[in-house]
């Protein structure tokens, strides 16, 4: 259906609003929200007072925070900010990527086409599960833990990992017996993938390349011919990771009752730690190294198989060849205790090995093959917040769960405090690939792709080395702070553990919390136990009955499958934005980089809408906007008023018994309308600027209950999709057949046609149809992205008449001019014909491209 005539839709709207449901006055950027109405839950630290003290925050939802993470301060303010810019990190890269499948993660802010469903990459889903354990809402990390064997298109081992372990993590901090015993099949799955991909039944072993691991350009690829990839190797990492996971399924196996399965697992266990203690540990360098699966061979100098780093080859006898990953058993506690294997330490707070004025190098320093590059992928010298996050957790089980004294807790809080700085650009918190440990200087930091990073863990380490909360499965709480002894305080309040709500406080003279001198342990807001010095300290917990996860509603809006519904229109949207990035399950508010909005800038209507078509009836009870504020001077402000109307009857009319979050428009945060469930099959939401201002928004949310799954929209029929494509040009990185397979896809993903790097200043593509048809009208979802490929200058249709291409002649088409995100709608005389064209004369230099073209007759 073609958008009305922007004439036409005024008149409209201006009828519909004189019964506006909400109607409220601009509130500046920089007022605070309006405090949480969450049940209290004896919190040591004043919440608001916490989130004042950080001004360059971007999520201003304190709401959300408030009732989701646990809240941290300590003496060192830099540690604090990058603890809270760390939770704003993960709402960055939240994703929820369908009502079936919930929430899940992204490791970049945008989806490379090498991410699986909704952006996901199966490399960080052991730290990212780590870290967001700790959220009060468990659909969170439950949903994501469901995610990689749930979702369509997930891809759990496009990468190493170790999601068996991190989903008994999980557990070990929410003690929901039912759900990780719900996934012991998805364990089970992910290992029997990795013994039929990655095992060498000879060798008795997994074996894979660097790249693999998210590891380029390393020291052992550098050797060999695939100096990017690597070559098949027997790595420290996903034999532990592999162990890491074994162990978890022994232990998921007793919860589930099943003794001879756990013990099944425990053997292979230990078996495969025998076969990564007796190949990969090197005696006389004290350390796990990488060994060759196969000969290799580069530039005349070959490497025998079953060689470890420099075993063999150009820089064969040399006593260096130690990487970061070699540290990695210790995540899982792997190696042998009182084997001395904690000699592998020695080098972690040396200048020389591994420790950076600004992080950790990869390799060690004086490795005759280091290298800090001032590029991306290389992991030759690197420092890499990933590799920081692994190293620090299994740092941290050494200091507690090994006797040694290799490594102290001093030198703990000096490599965690160095992670903690890292996190920073132009002085502000930020965090990218990767960066030049020896300046800080962010050396891998992609446009609209490597900002806010999230392919590492921070808070976890903090809440389980720093402020020392062990997690078990028992109902024992156990607490061993890492903190420097020097401190006169920190405080870790609100955890949800076991179900219980836990706050740790460290006041060395009693002043600062008014709770008592030393460590004090609460759980829910009764003392635990207590001692003078910081130290282990245990306690048992209180019984409890773990409280079932609460209904999920499901949000109707959110389109990622590319399917026709539900699908929105705007009254305007600005060259510079994006319509689809209101429903693609995302929200981030920046100005600049990276962008996820829709704006109304440039504008000339006296206000906005945007509707919101299911195709069918949902039952609605919440909208949730996601409202966009740039600041003084800026042109984005916050709308003067809000109005929600709902499709009744065939007209819409205003929405009855609405209560609204907040008395005024805020930006930067979610503005929530809640109202008795209504069941419409479109909304619509009126948005009207301050004098002189656009409007914008990141998101649109519409929430409701619902069984899943849920009833399919009707769709006409897409004459398009019995027609063969053809194309002028295809970029070798795309599929032309993918215009018309009925995938939209505009967040993210690659199912597009595009001509980049095609000669020709003008290409087109083709539907060849089985037999003639006649048509009517038809979508043209065009793709854009922040390089090669932009909007066309000009799009037209063409018909074969059977002997020559002739221009169609279009009744309507909208939006006028083109908009990135909203799909071109073009009404044509009706035309019987077999074969139909798209012309795109490109934006010289940049190309076009086209995620789907569907074709009506009606």
């Amino acid at each position: 259906m073609p958008n009305f005539p922007r004439r036409l839709a005024f008149v409209a709207v201006s009828g519909a609003l004189l019964v506006p449901v909400i109607r409220v006055e601009a509130k500046a950027k920089s007022e605070t929200r309006a405090q949480s109405k969450m049940p209290a839950l004896n919190s040591i630290l004043n919440k608001d007072a916490q989130l004042a003290r950080f001004l360059w925050r971007d999520n201003l939802d304190n709401d959300w925070f408030k009732t989701n993470i646990p809240f941290f301060e300590s003496p060192d303010s830099e540690l604090d900010t990058t603890y809270y810019y760390r939770w704003e990190i993960a709402t960055k890269h939240m994703t929820y990527g369908s009502p079936s499948s919930g929430y899940s993660f992204t490791e970049f802010i945008n989806r490379p086409g090498w991410s699986g469903a909704y952006g996901s990459i199966s490399c960080p889903l052991g730290l990212q599960l780590y870290e967001t354990r700790w959220l009060r809402d468990r659909r969170i990390p439950e949903d994501f833990a469901r995610y990689w064997f749930g979702a369509p298109g997930a891809e759990p081992r496009s990468y190493s990992n170790w999601y068996g372990d991190a989903v008994w993590a999980n557990y070990l901090v929410s003690g929901d017996k039912p759900f990780v015993v719900s996934l012991l099949p998805s364990m089970e799955q992910q290992y029997q993938g990795w013994l039929k991909e990655h095992f060498d039944a000879e060798h008795q072993m997994f074996h894979w390349s660097s790249m693999h691991d998210g590891m380029e350009f390393t020291i052992g690829s550098r050797q060999t011919k695939a100096e990017f990839d690597g070559a098949d190797s027997y790595r420290p990492t996903l034999n532990s990771y592999v162990y890491g996971d074994l162990k978890a399924m022994a232990q998921t196996a007793r919860l589930a009752g099943e003794p001879q399965k756990a013990a099944e697992f425990e053997t292979k266990a230990t078996a495969l730690k025998a076969r990564i203690q007796g190949e990969l540990w090197d005696e006389k360098r004290g350390f796990f190294l990488s060994q060759f699966a196969n000969d290799e061979e580069k530039n005349g100098i070959t490497i025998r198989a079953k060689t470890r780093m420099y075993e063999d080859g150009q820089f064969k006898g040399s006593p260096y060849g130690r990487e970061l990953s070699g540290l990695v058993p210790w995540m899982f506690n792997l190696p042998d205790k009182g084997k001395g294997y904690e000699v592998a330490w020695k080098g972690i707070t040396d200048p020389q090995v591994f420790l950076a004025p600004h992080g950790l190098y990869f390799t060690e320093r004086r490795d005759p093959l280091f290298l800090v590059a001032q590029r991306s992928c290389v992991w030759s010298g690197n420092n890499w917040p990933y590799a920081n996050a692994q190293v620090l957790q299994a740092m941290a089980n050494v200091l507690n769960d090994y006797p040694q004294s290799t490594i102290t807790k001093a030198d703990y809080w000096k490599v965690l405090k160095v992670y903690a700085d890292q996190h920073r650009k132009d002085g502000v918190p930020y965090i990218a690939e990767t960066s030049d440990p020896d300046t800080g200087r962010w050396t891998q930091d992609g446009v609209q792709m490597s900002e806010h990073y999230f392919h590492s863990s921070f808070n976890d380490l903090v809440i389980t080395g720093l402020a020392g909360l062990r997690p078990r499965a028992d109902d024992v709480v156990e607490v061993n702070p890492l903190a420097p002894d020097d401190w006169n305080y920190f405080a870790l309040d609100d955890v949800m553990y076991h179900g219980h709500n836990l706050s740790i406080i460290w006041d060395k003279t009693g002043q600062r919390y008014k709770k008592g001198k030393g460590l004090t342990l609460f759980a829910d807001g009764k003392k635990l136990a207590s001692a003078p010095r910081l130290g282990k300290l245990t306690a048992n917990l209180p019984a409890t009955t773990m409280a079932p996860t609460p209904a999920r509603a499901l949000n109707f809006v959110v389109n990622n499958d590319g399917t026709y519904f539900p699908r929105l229109r705007a009254s305007f949207t600005s060259s510079d934005s994006r319509l689809a990035d209101l429903n693609d399950g995302n929200f981030y508010y920046h100005q600049l980089r990276p962008r996820n909005r829709w704006t109304s800038q440039g504008s000339p209507n006296p206000l906005e809408t945007l509707d919101v078509d299911f195709g069918i009836a949902r039952p609605v009870s919440q909208v949730k906007l996601y409202v966009l504020d740039d600041g003084a001077g800026q042109a984005v402000r916050t709308p003067k008023s809000i109005a929600l109307q709902a499709w009744v009857n065939g007209n819409w009319t205003g929405i009855p018994g609405v209560q609204s979050e907040f008395a005024t428009p805020i930006g930067h945060c979610p503005n929530s309308f809640s109202f008795p469930a209504l069941n419409t099959s479109k909304l619509r939401v009126i948005l009207t600027p301050q004098a002189g201002s656009a409007v914008g928004l990141s998101e649109i949310e519409a929430w409701g209950d619902a069984a899943l799954p849920l009833p399919a929209p009707d769709v006409a029929d897409n004459l398009a999709r019995t027609a063969k494509a053809s194309a002028s040009f295809t970029s070798r990185f795309d599929t032309v057949a993918e215009i018309n397979d009925g995938q939209i896809v505009q967040n993210g993903g690659r199912n597009r046609w595009t001509a980049f790097e095609s000669p020709n200043e003008s290409d087109w593509v083709q539907l060849d149809f089985p037999k003639q048809i006649t048509a009517k009208r038809m979508d043209v979802c065009l793709f854009t992205d922040t390089s090669g490929i932009a909007l066309p200058q000009a799009v037209h249709v063409q018909w074969w008449d059977g002997a020559n291409w002739q221009d169609a002649k279009e009744i309507q088409r909208a939006p006028a001019p083109l908009q990135a995100g909203t799909p071109l709608e073009i009404q044509i005389e009706p035309v019987q014909t077999d074969k139909l064209r798209l012309v795109f004369a490109h934006a010289t230099p940049k190309k076009s491209g086209l995620t789907e073209w569907m074709v009506w007759d009606n």
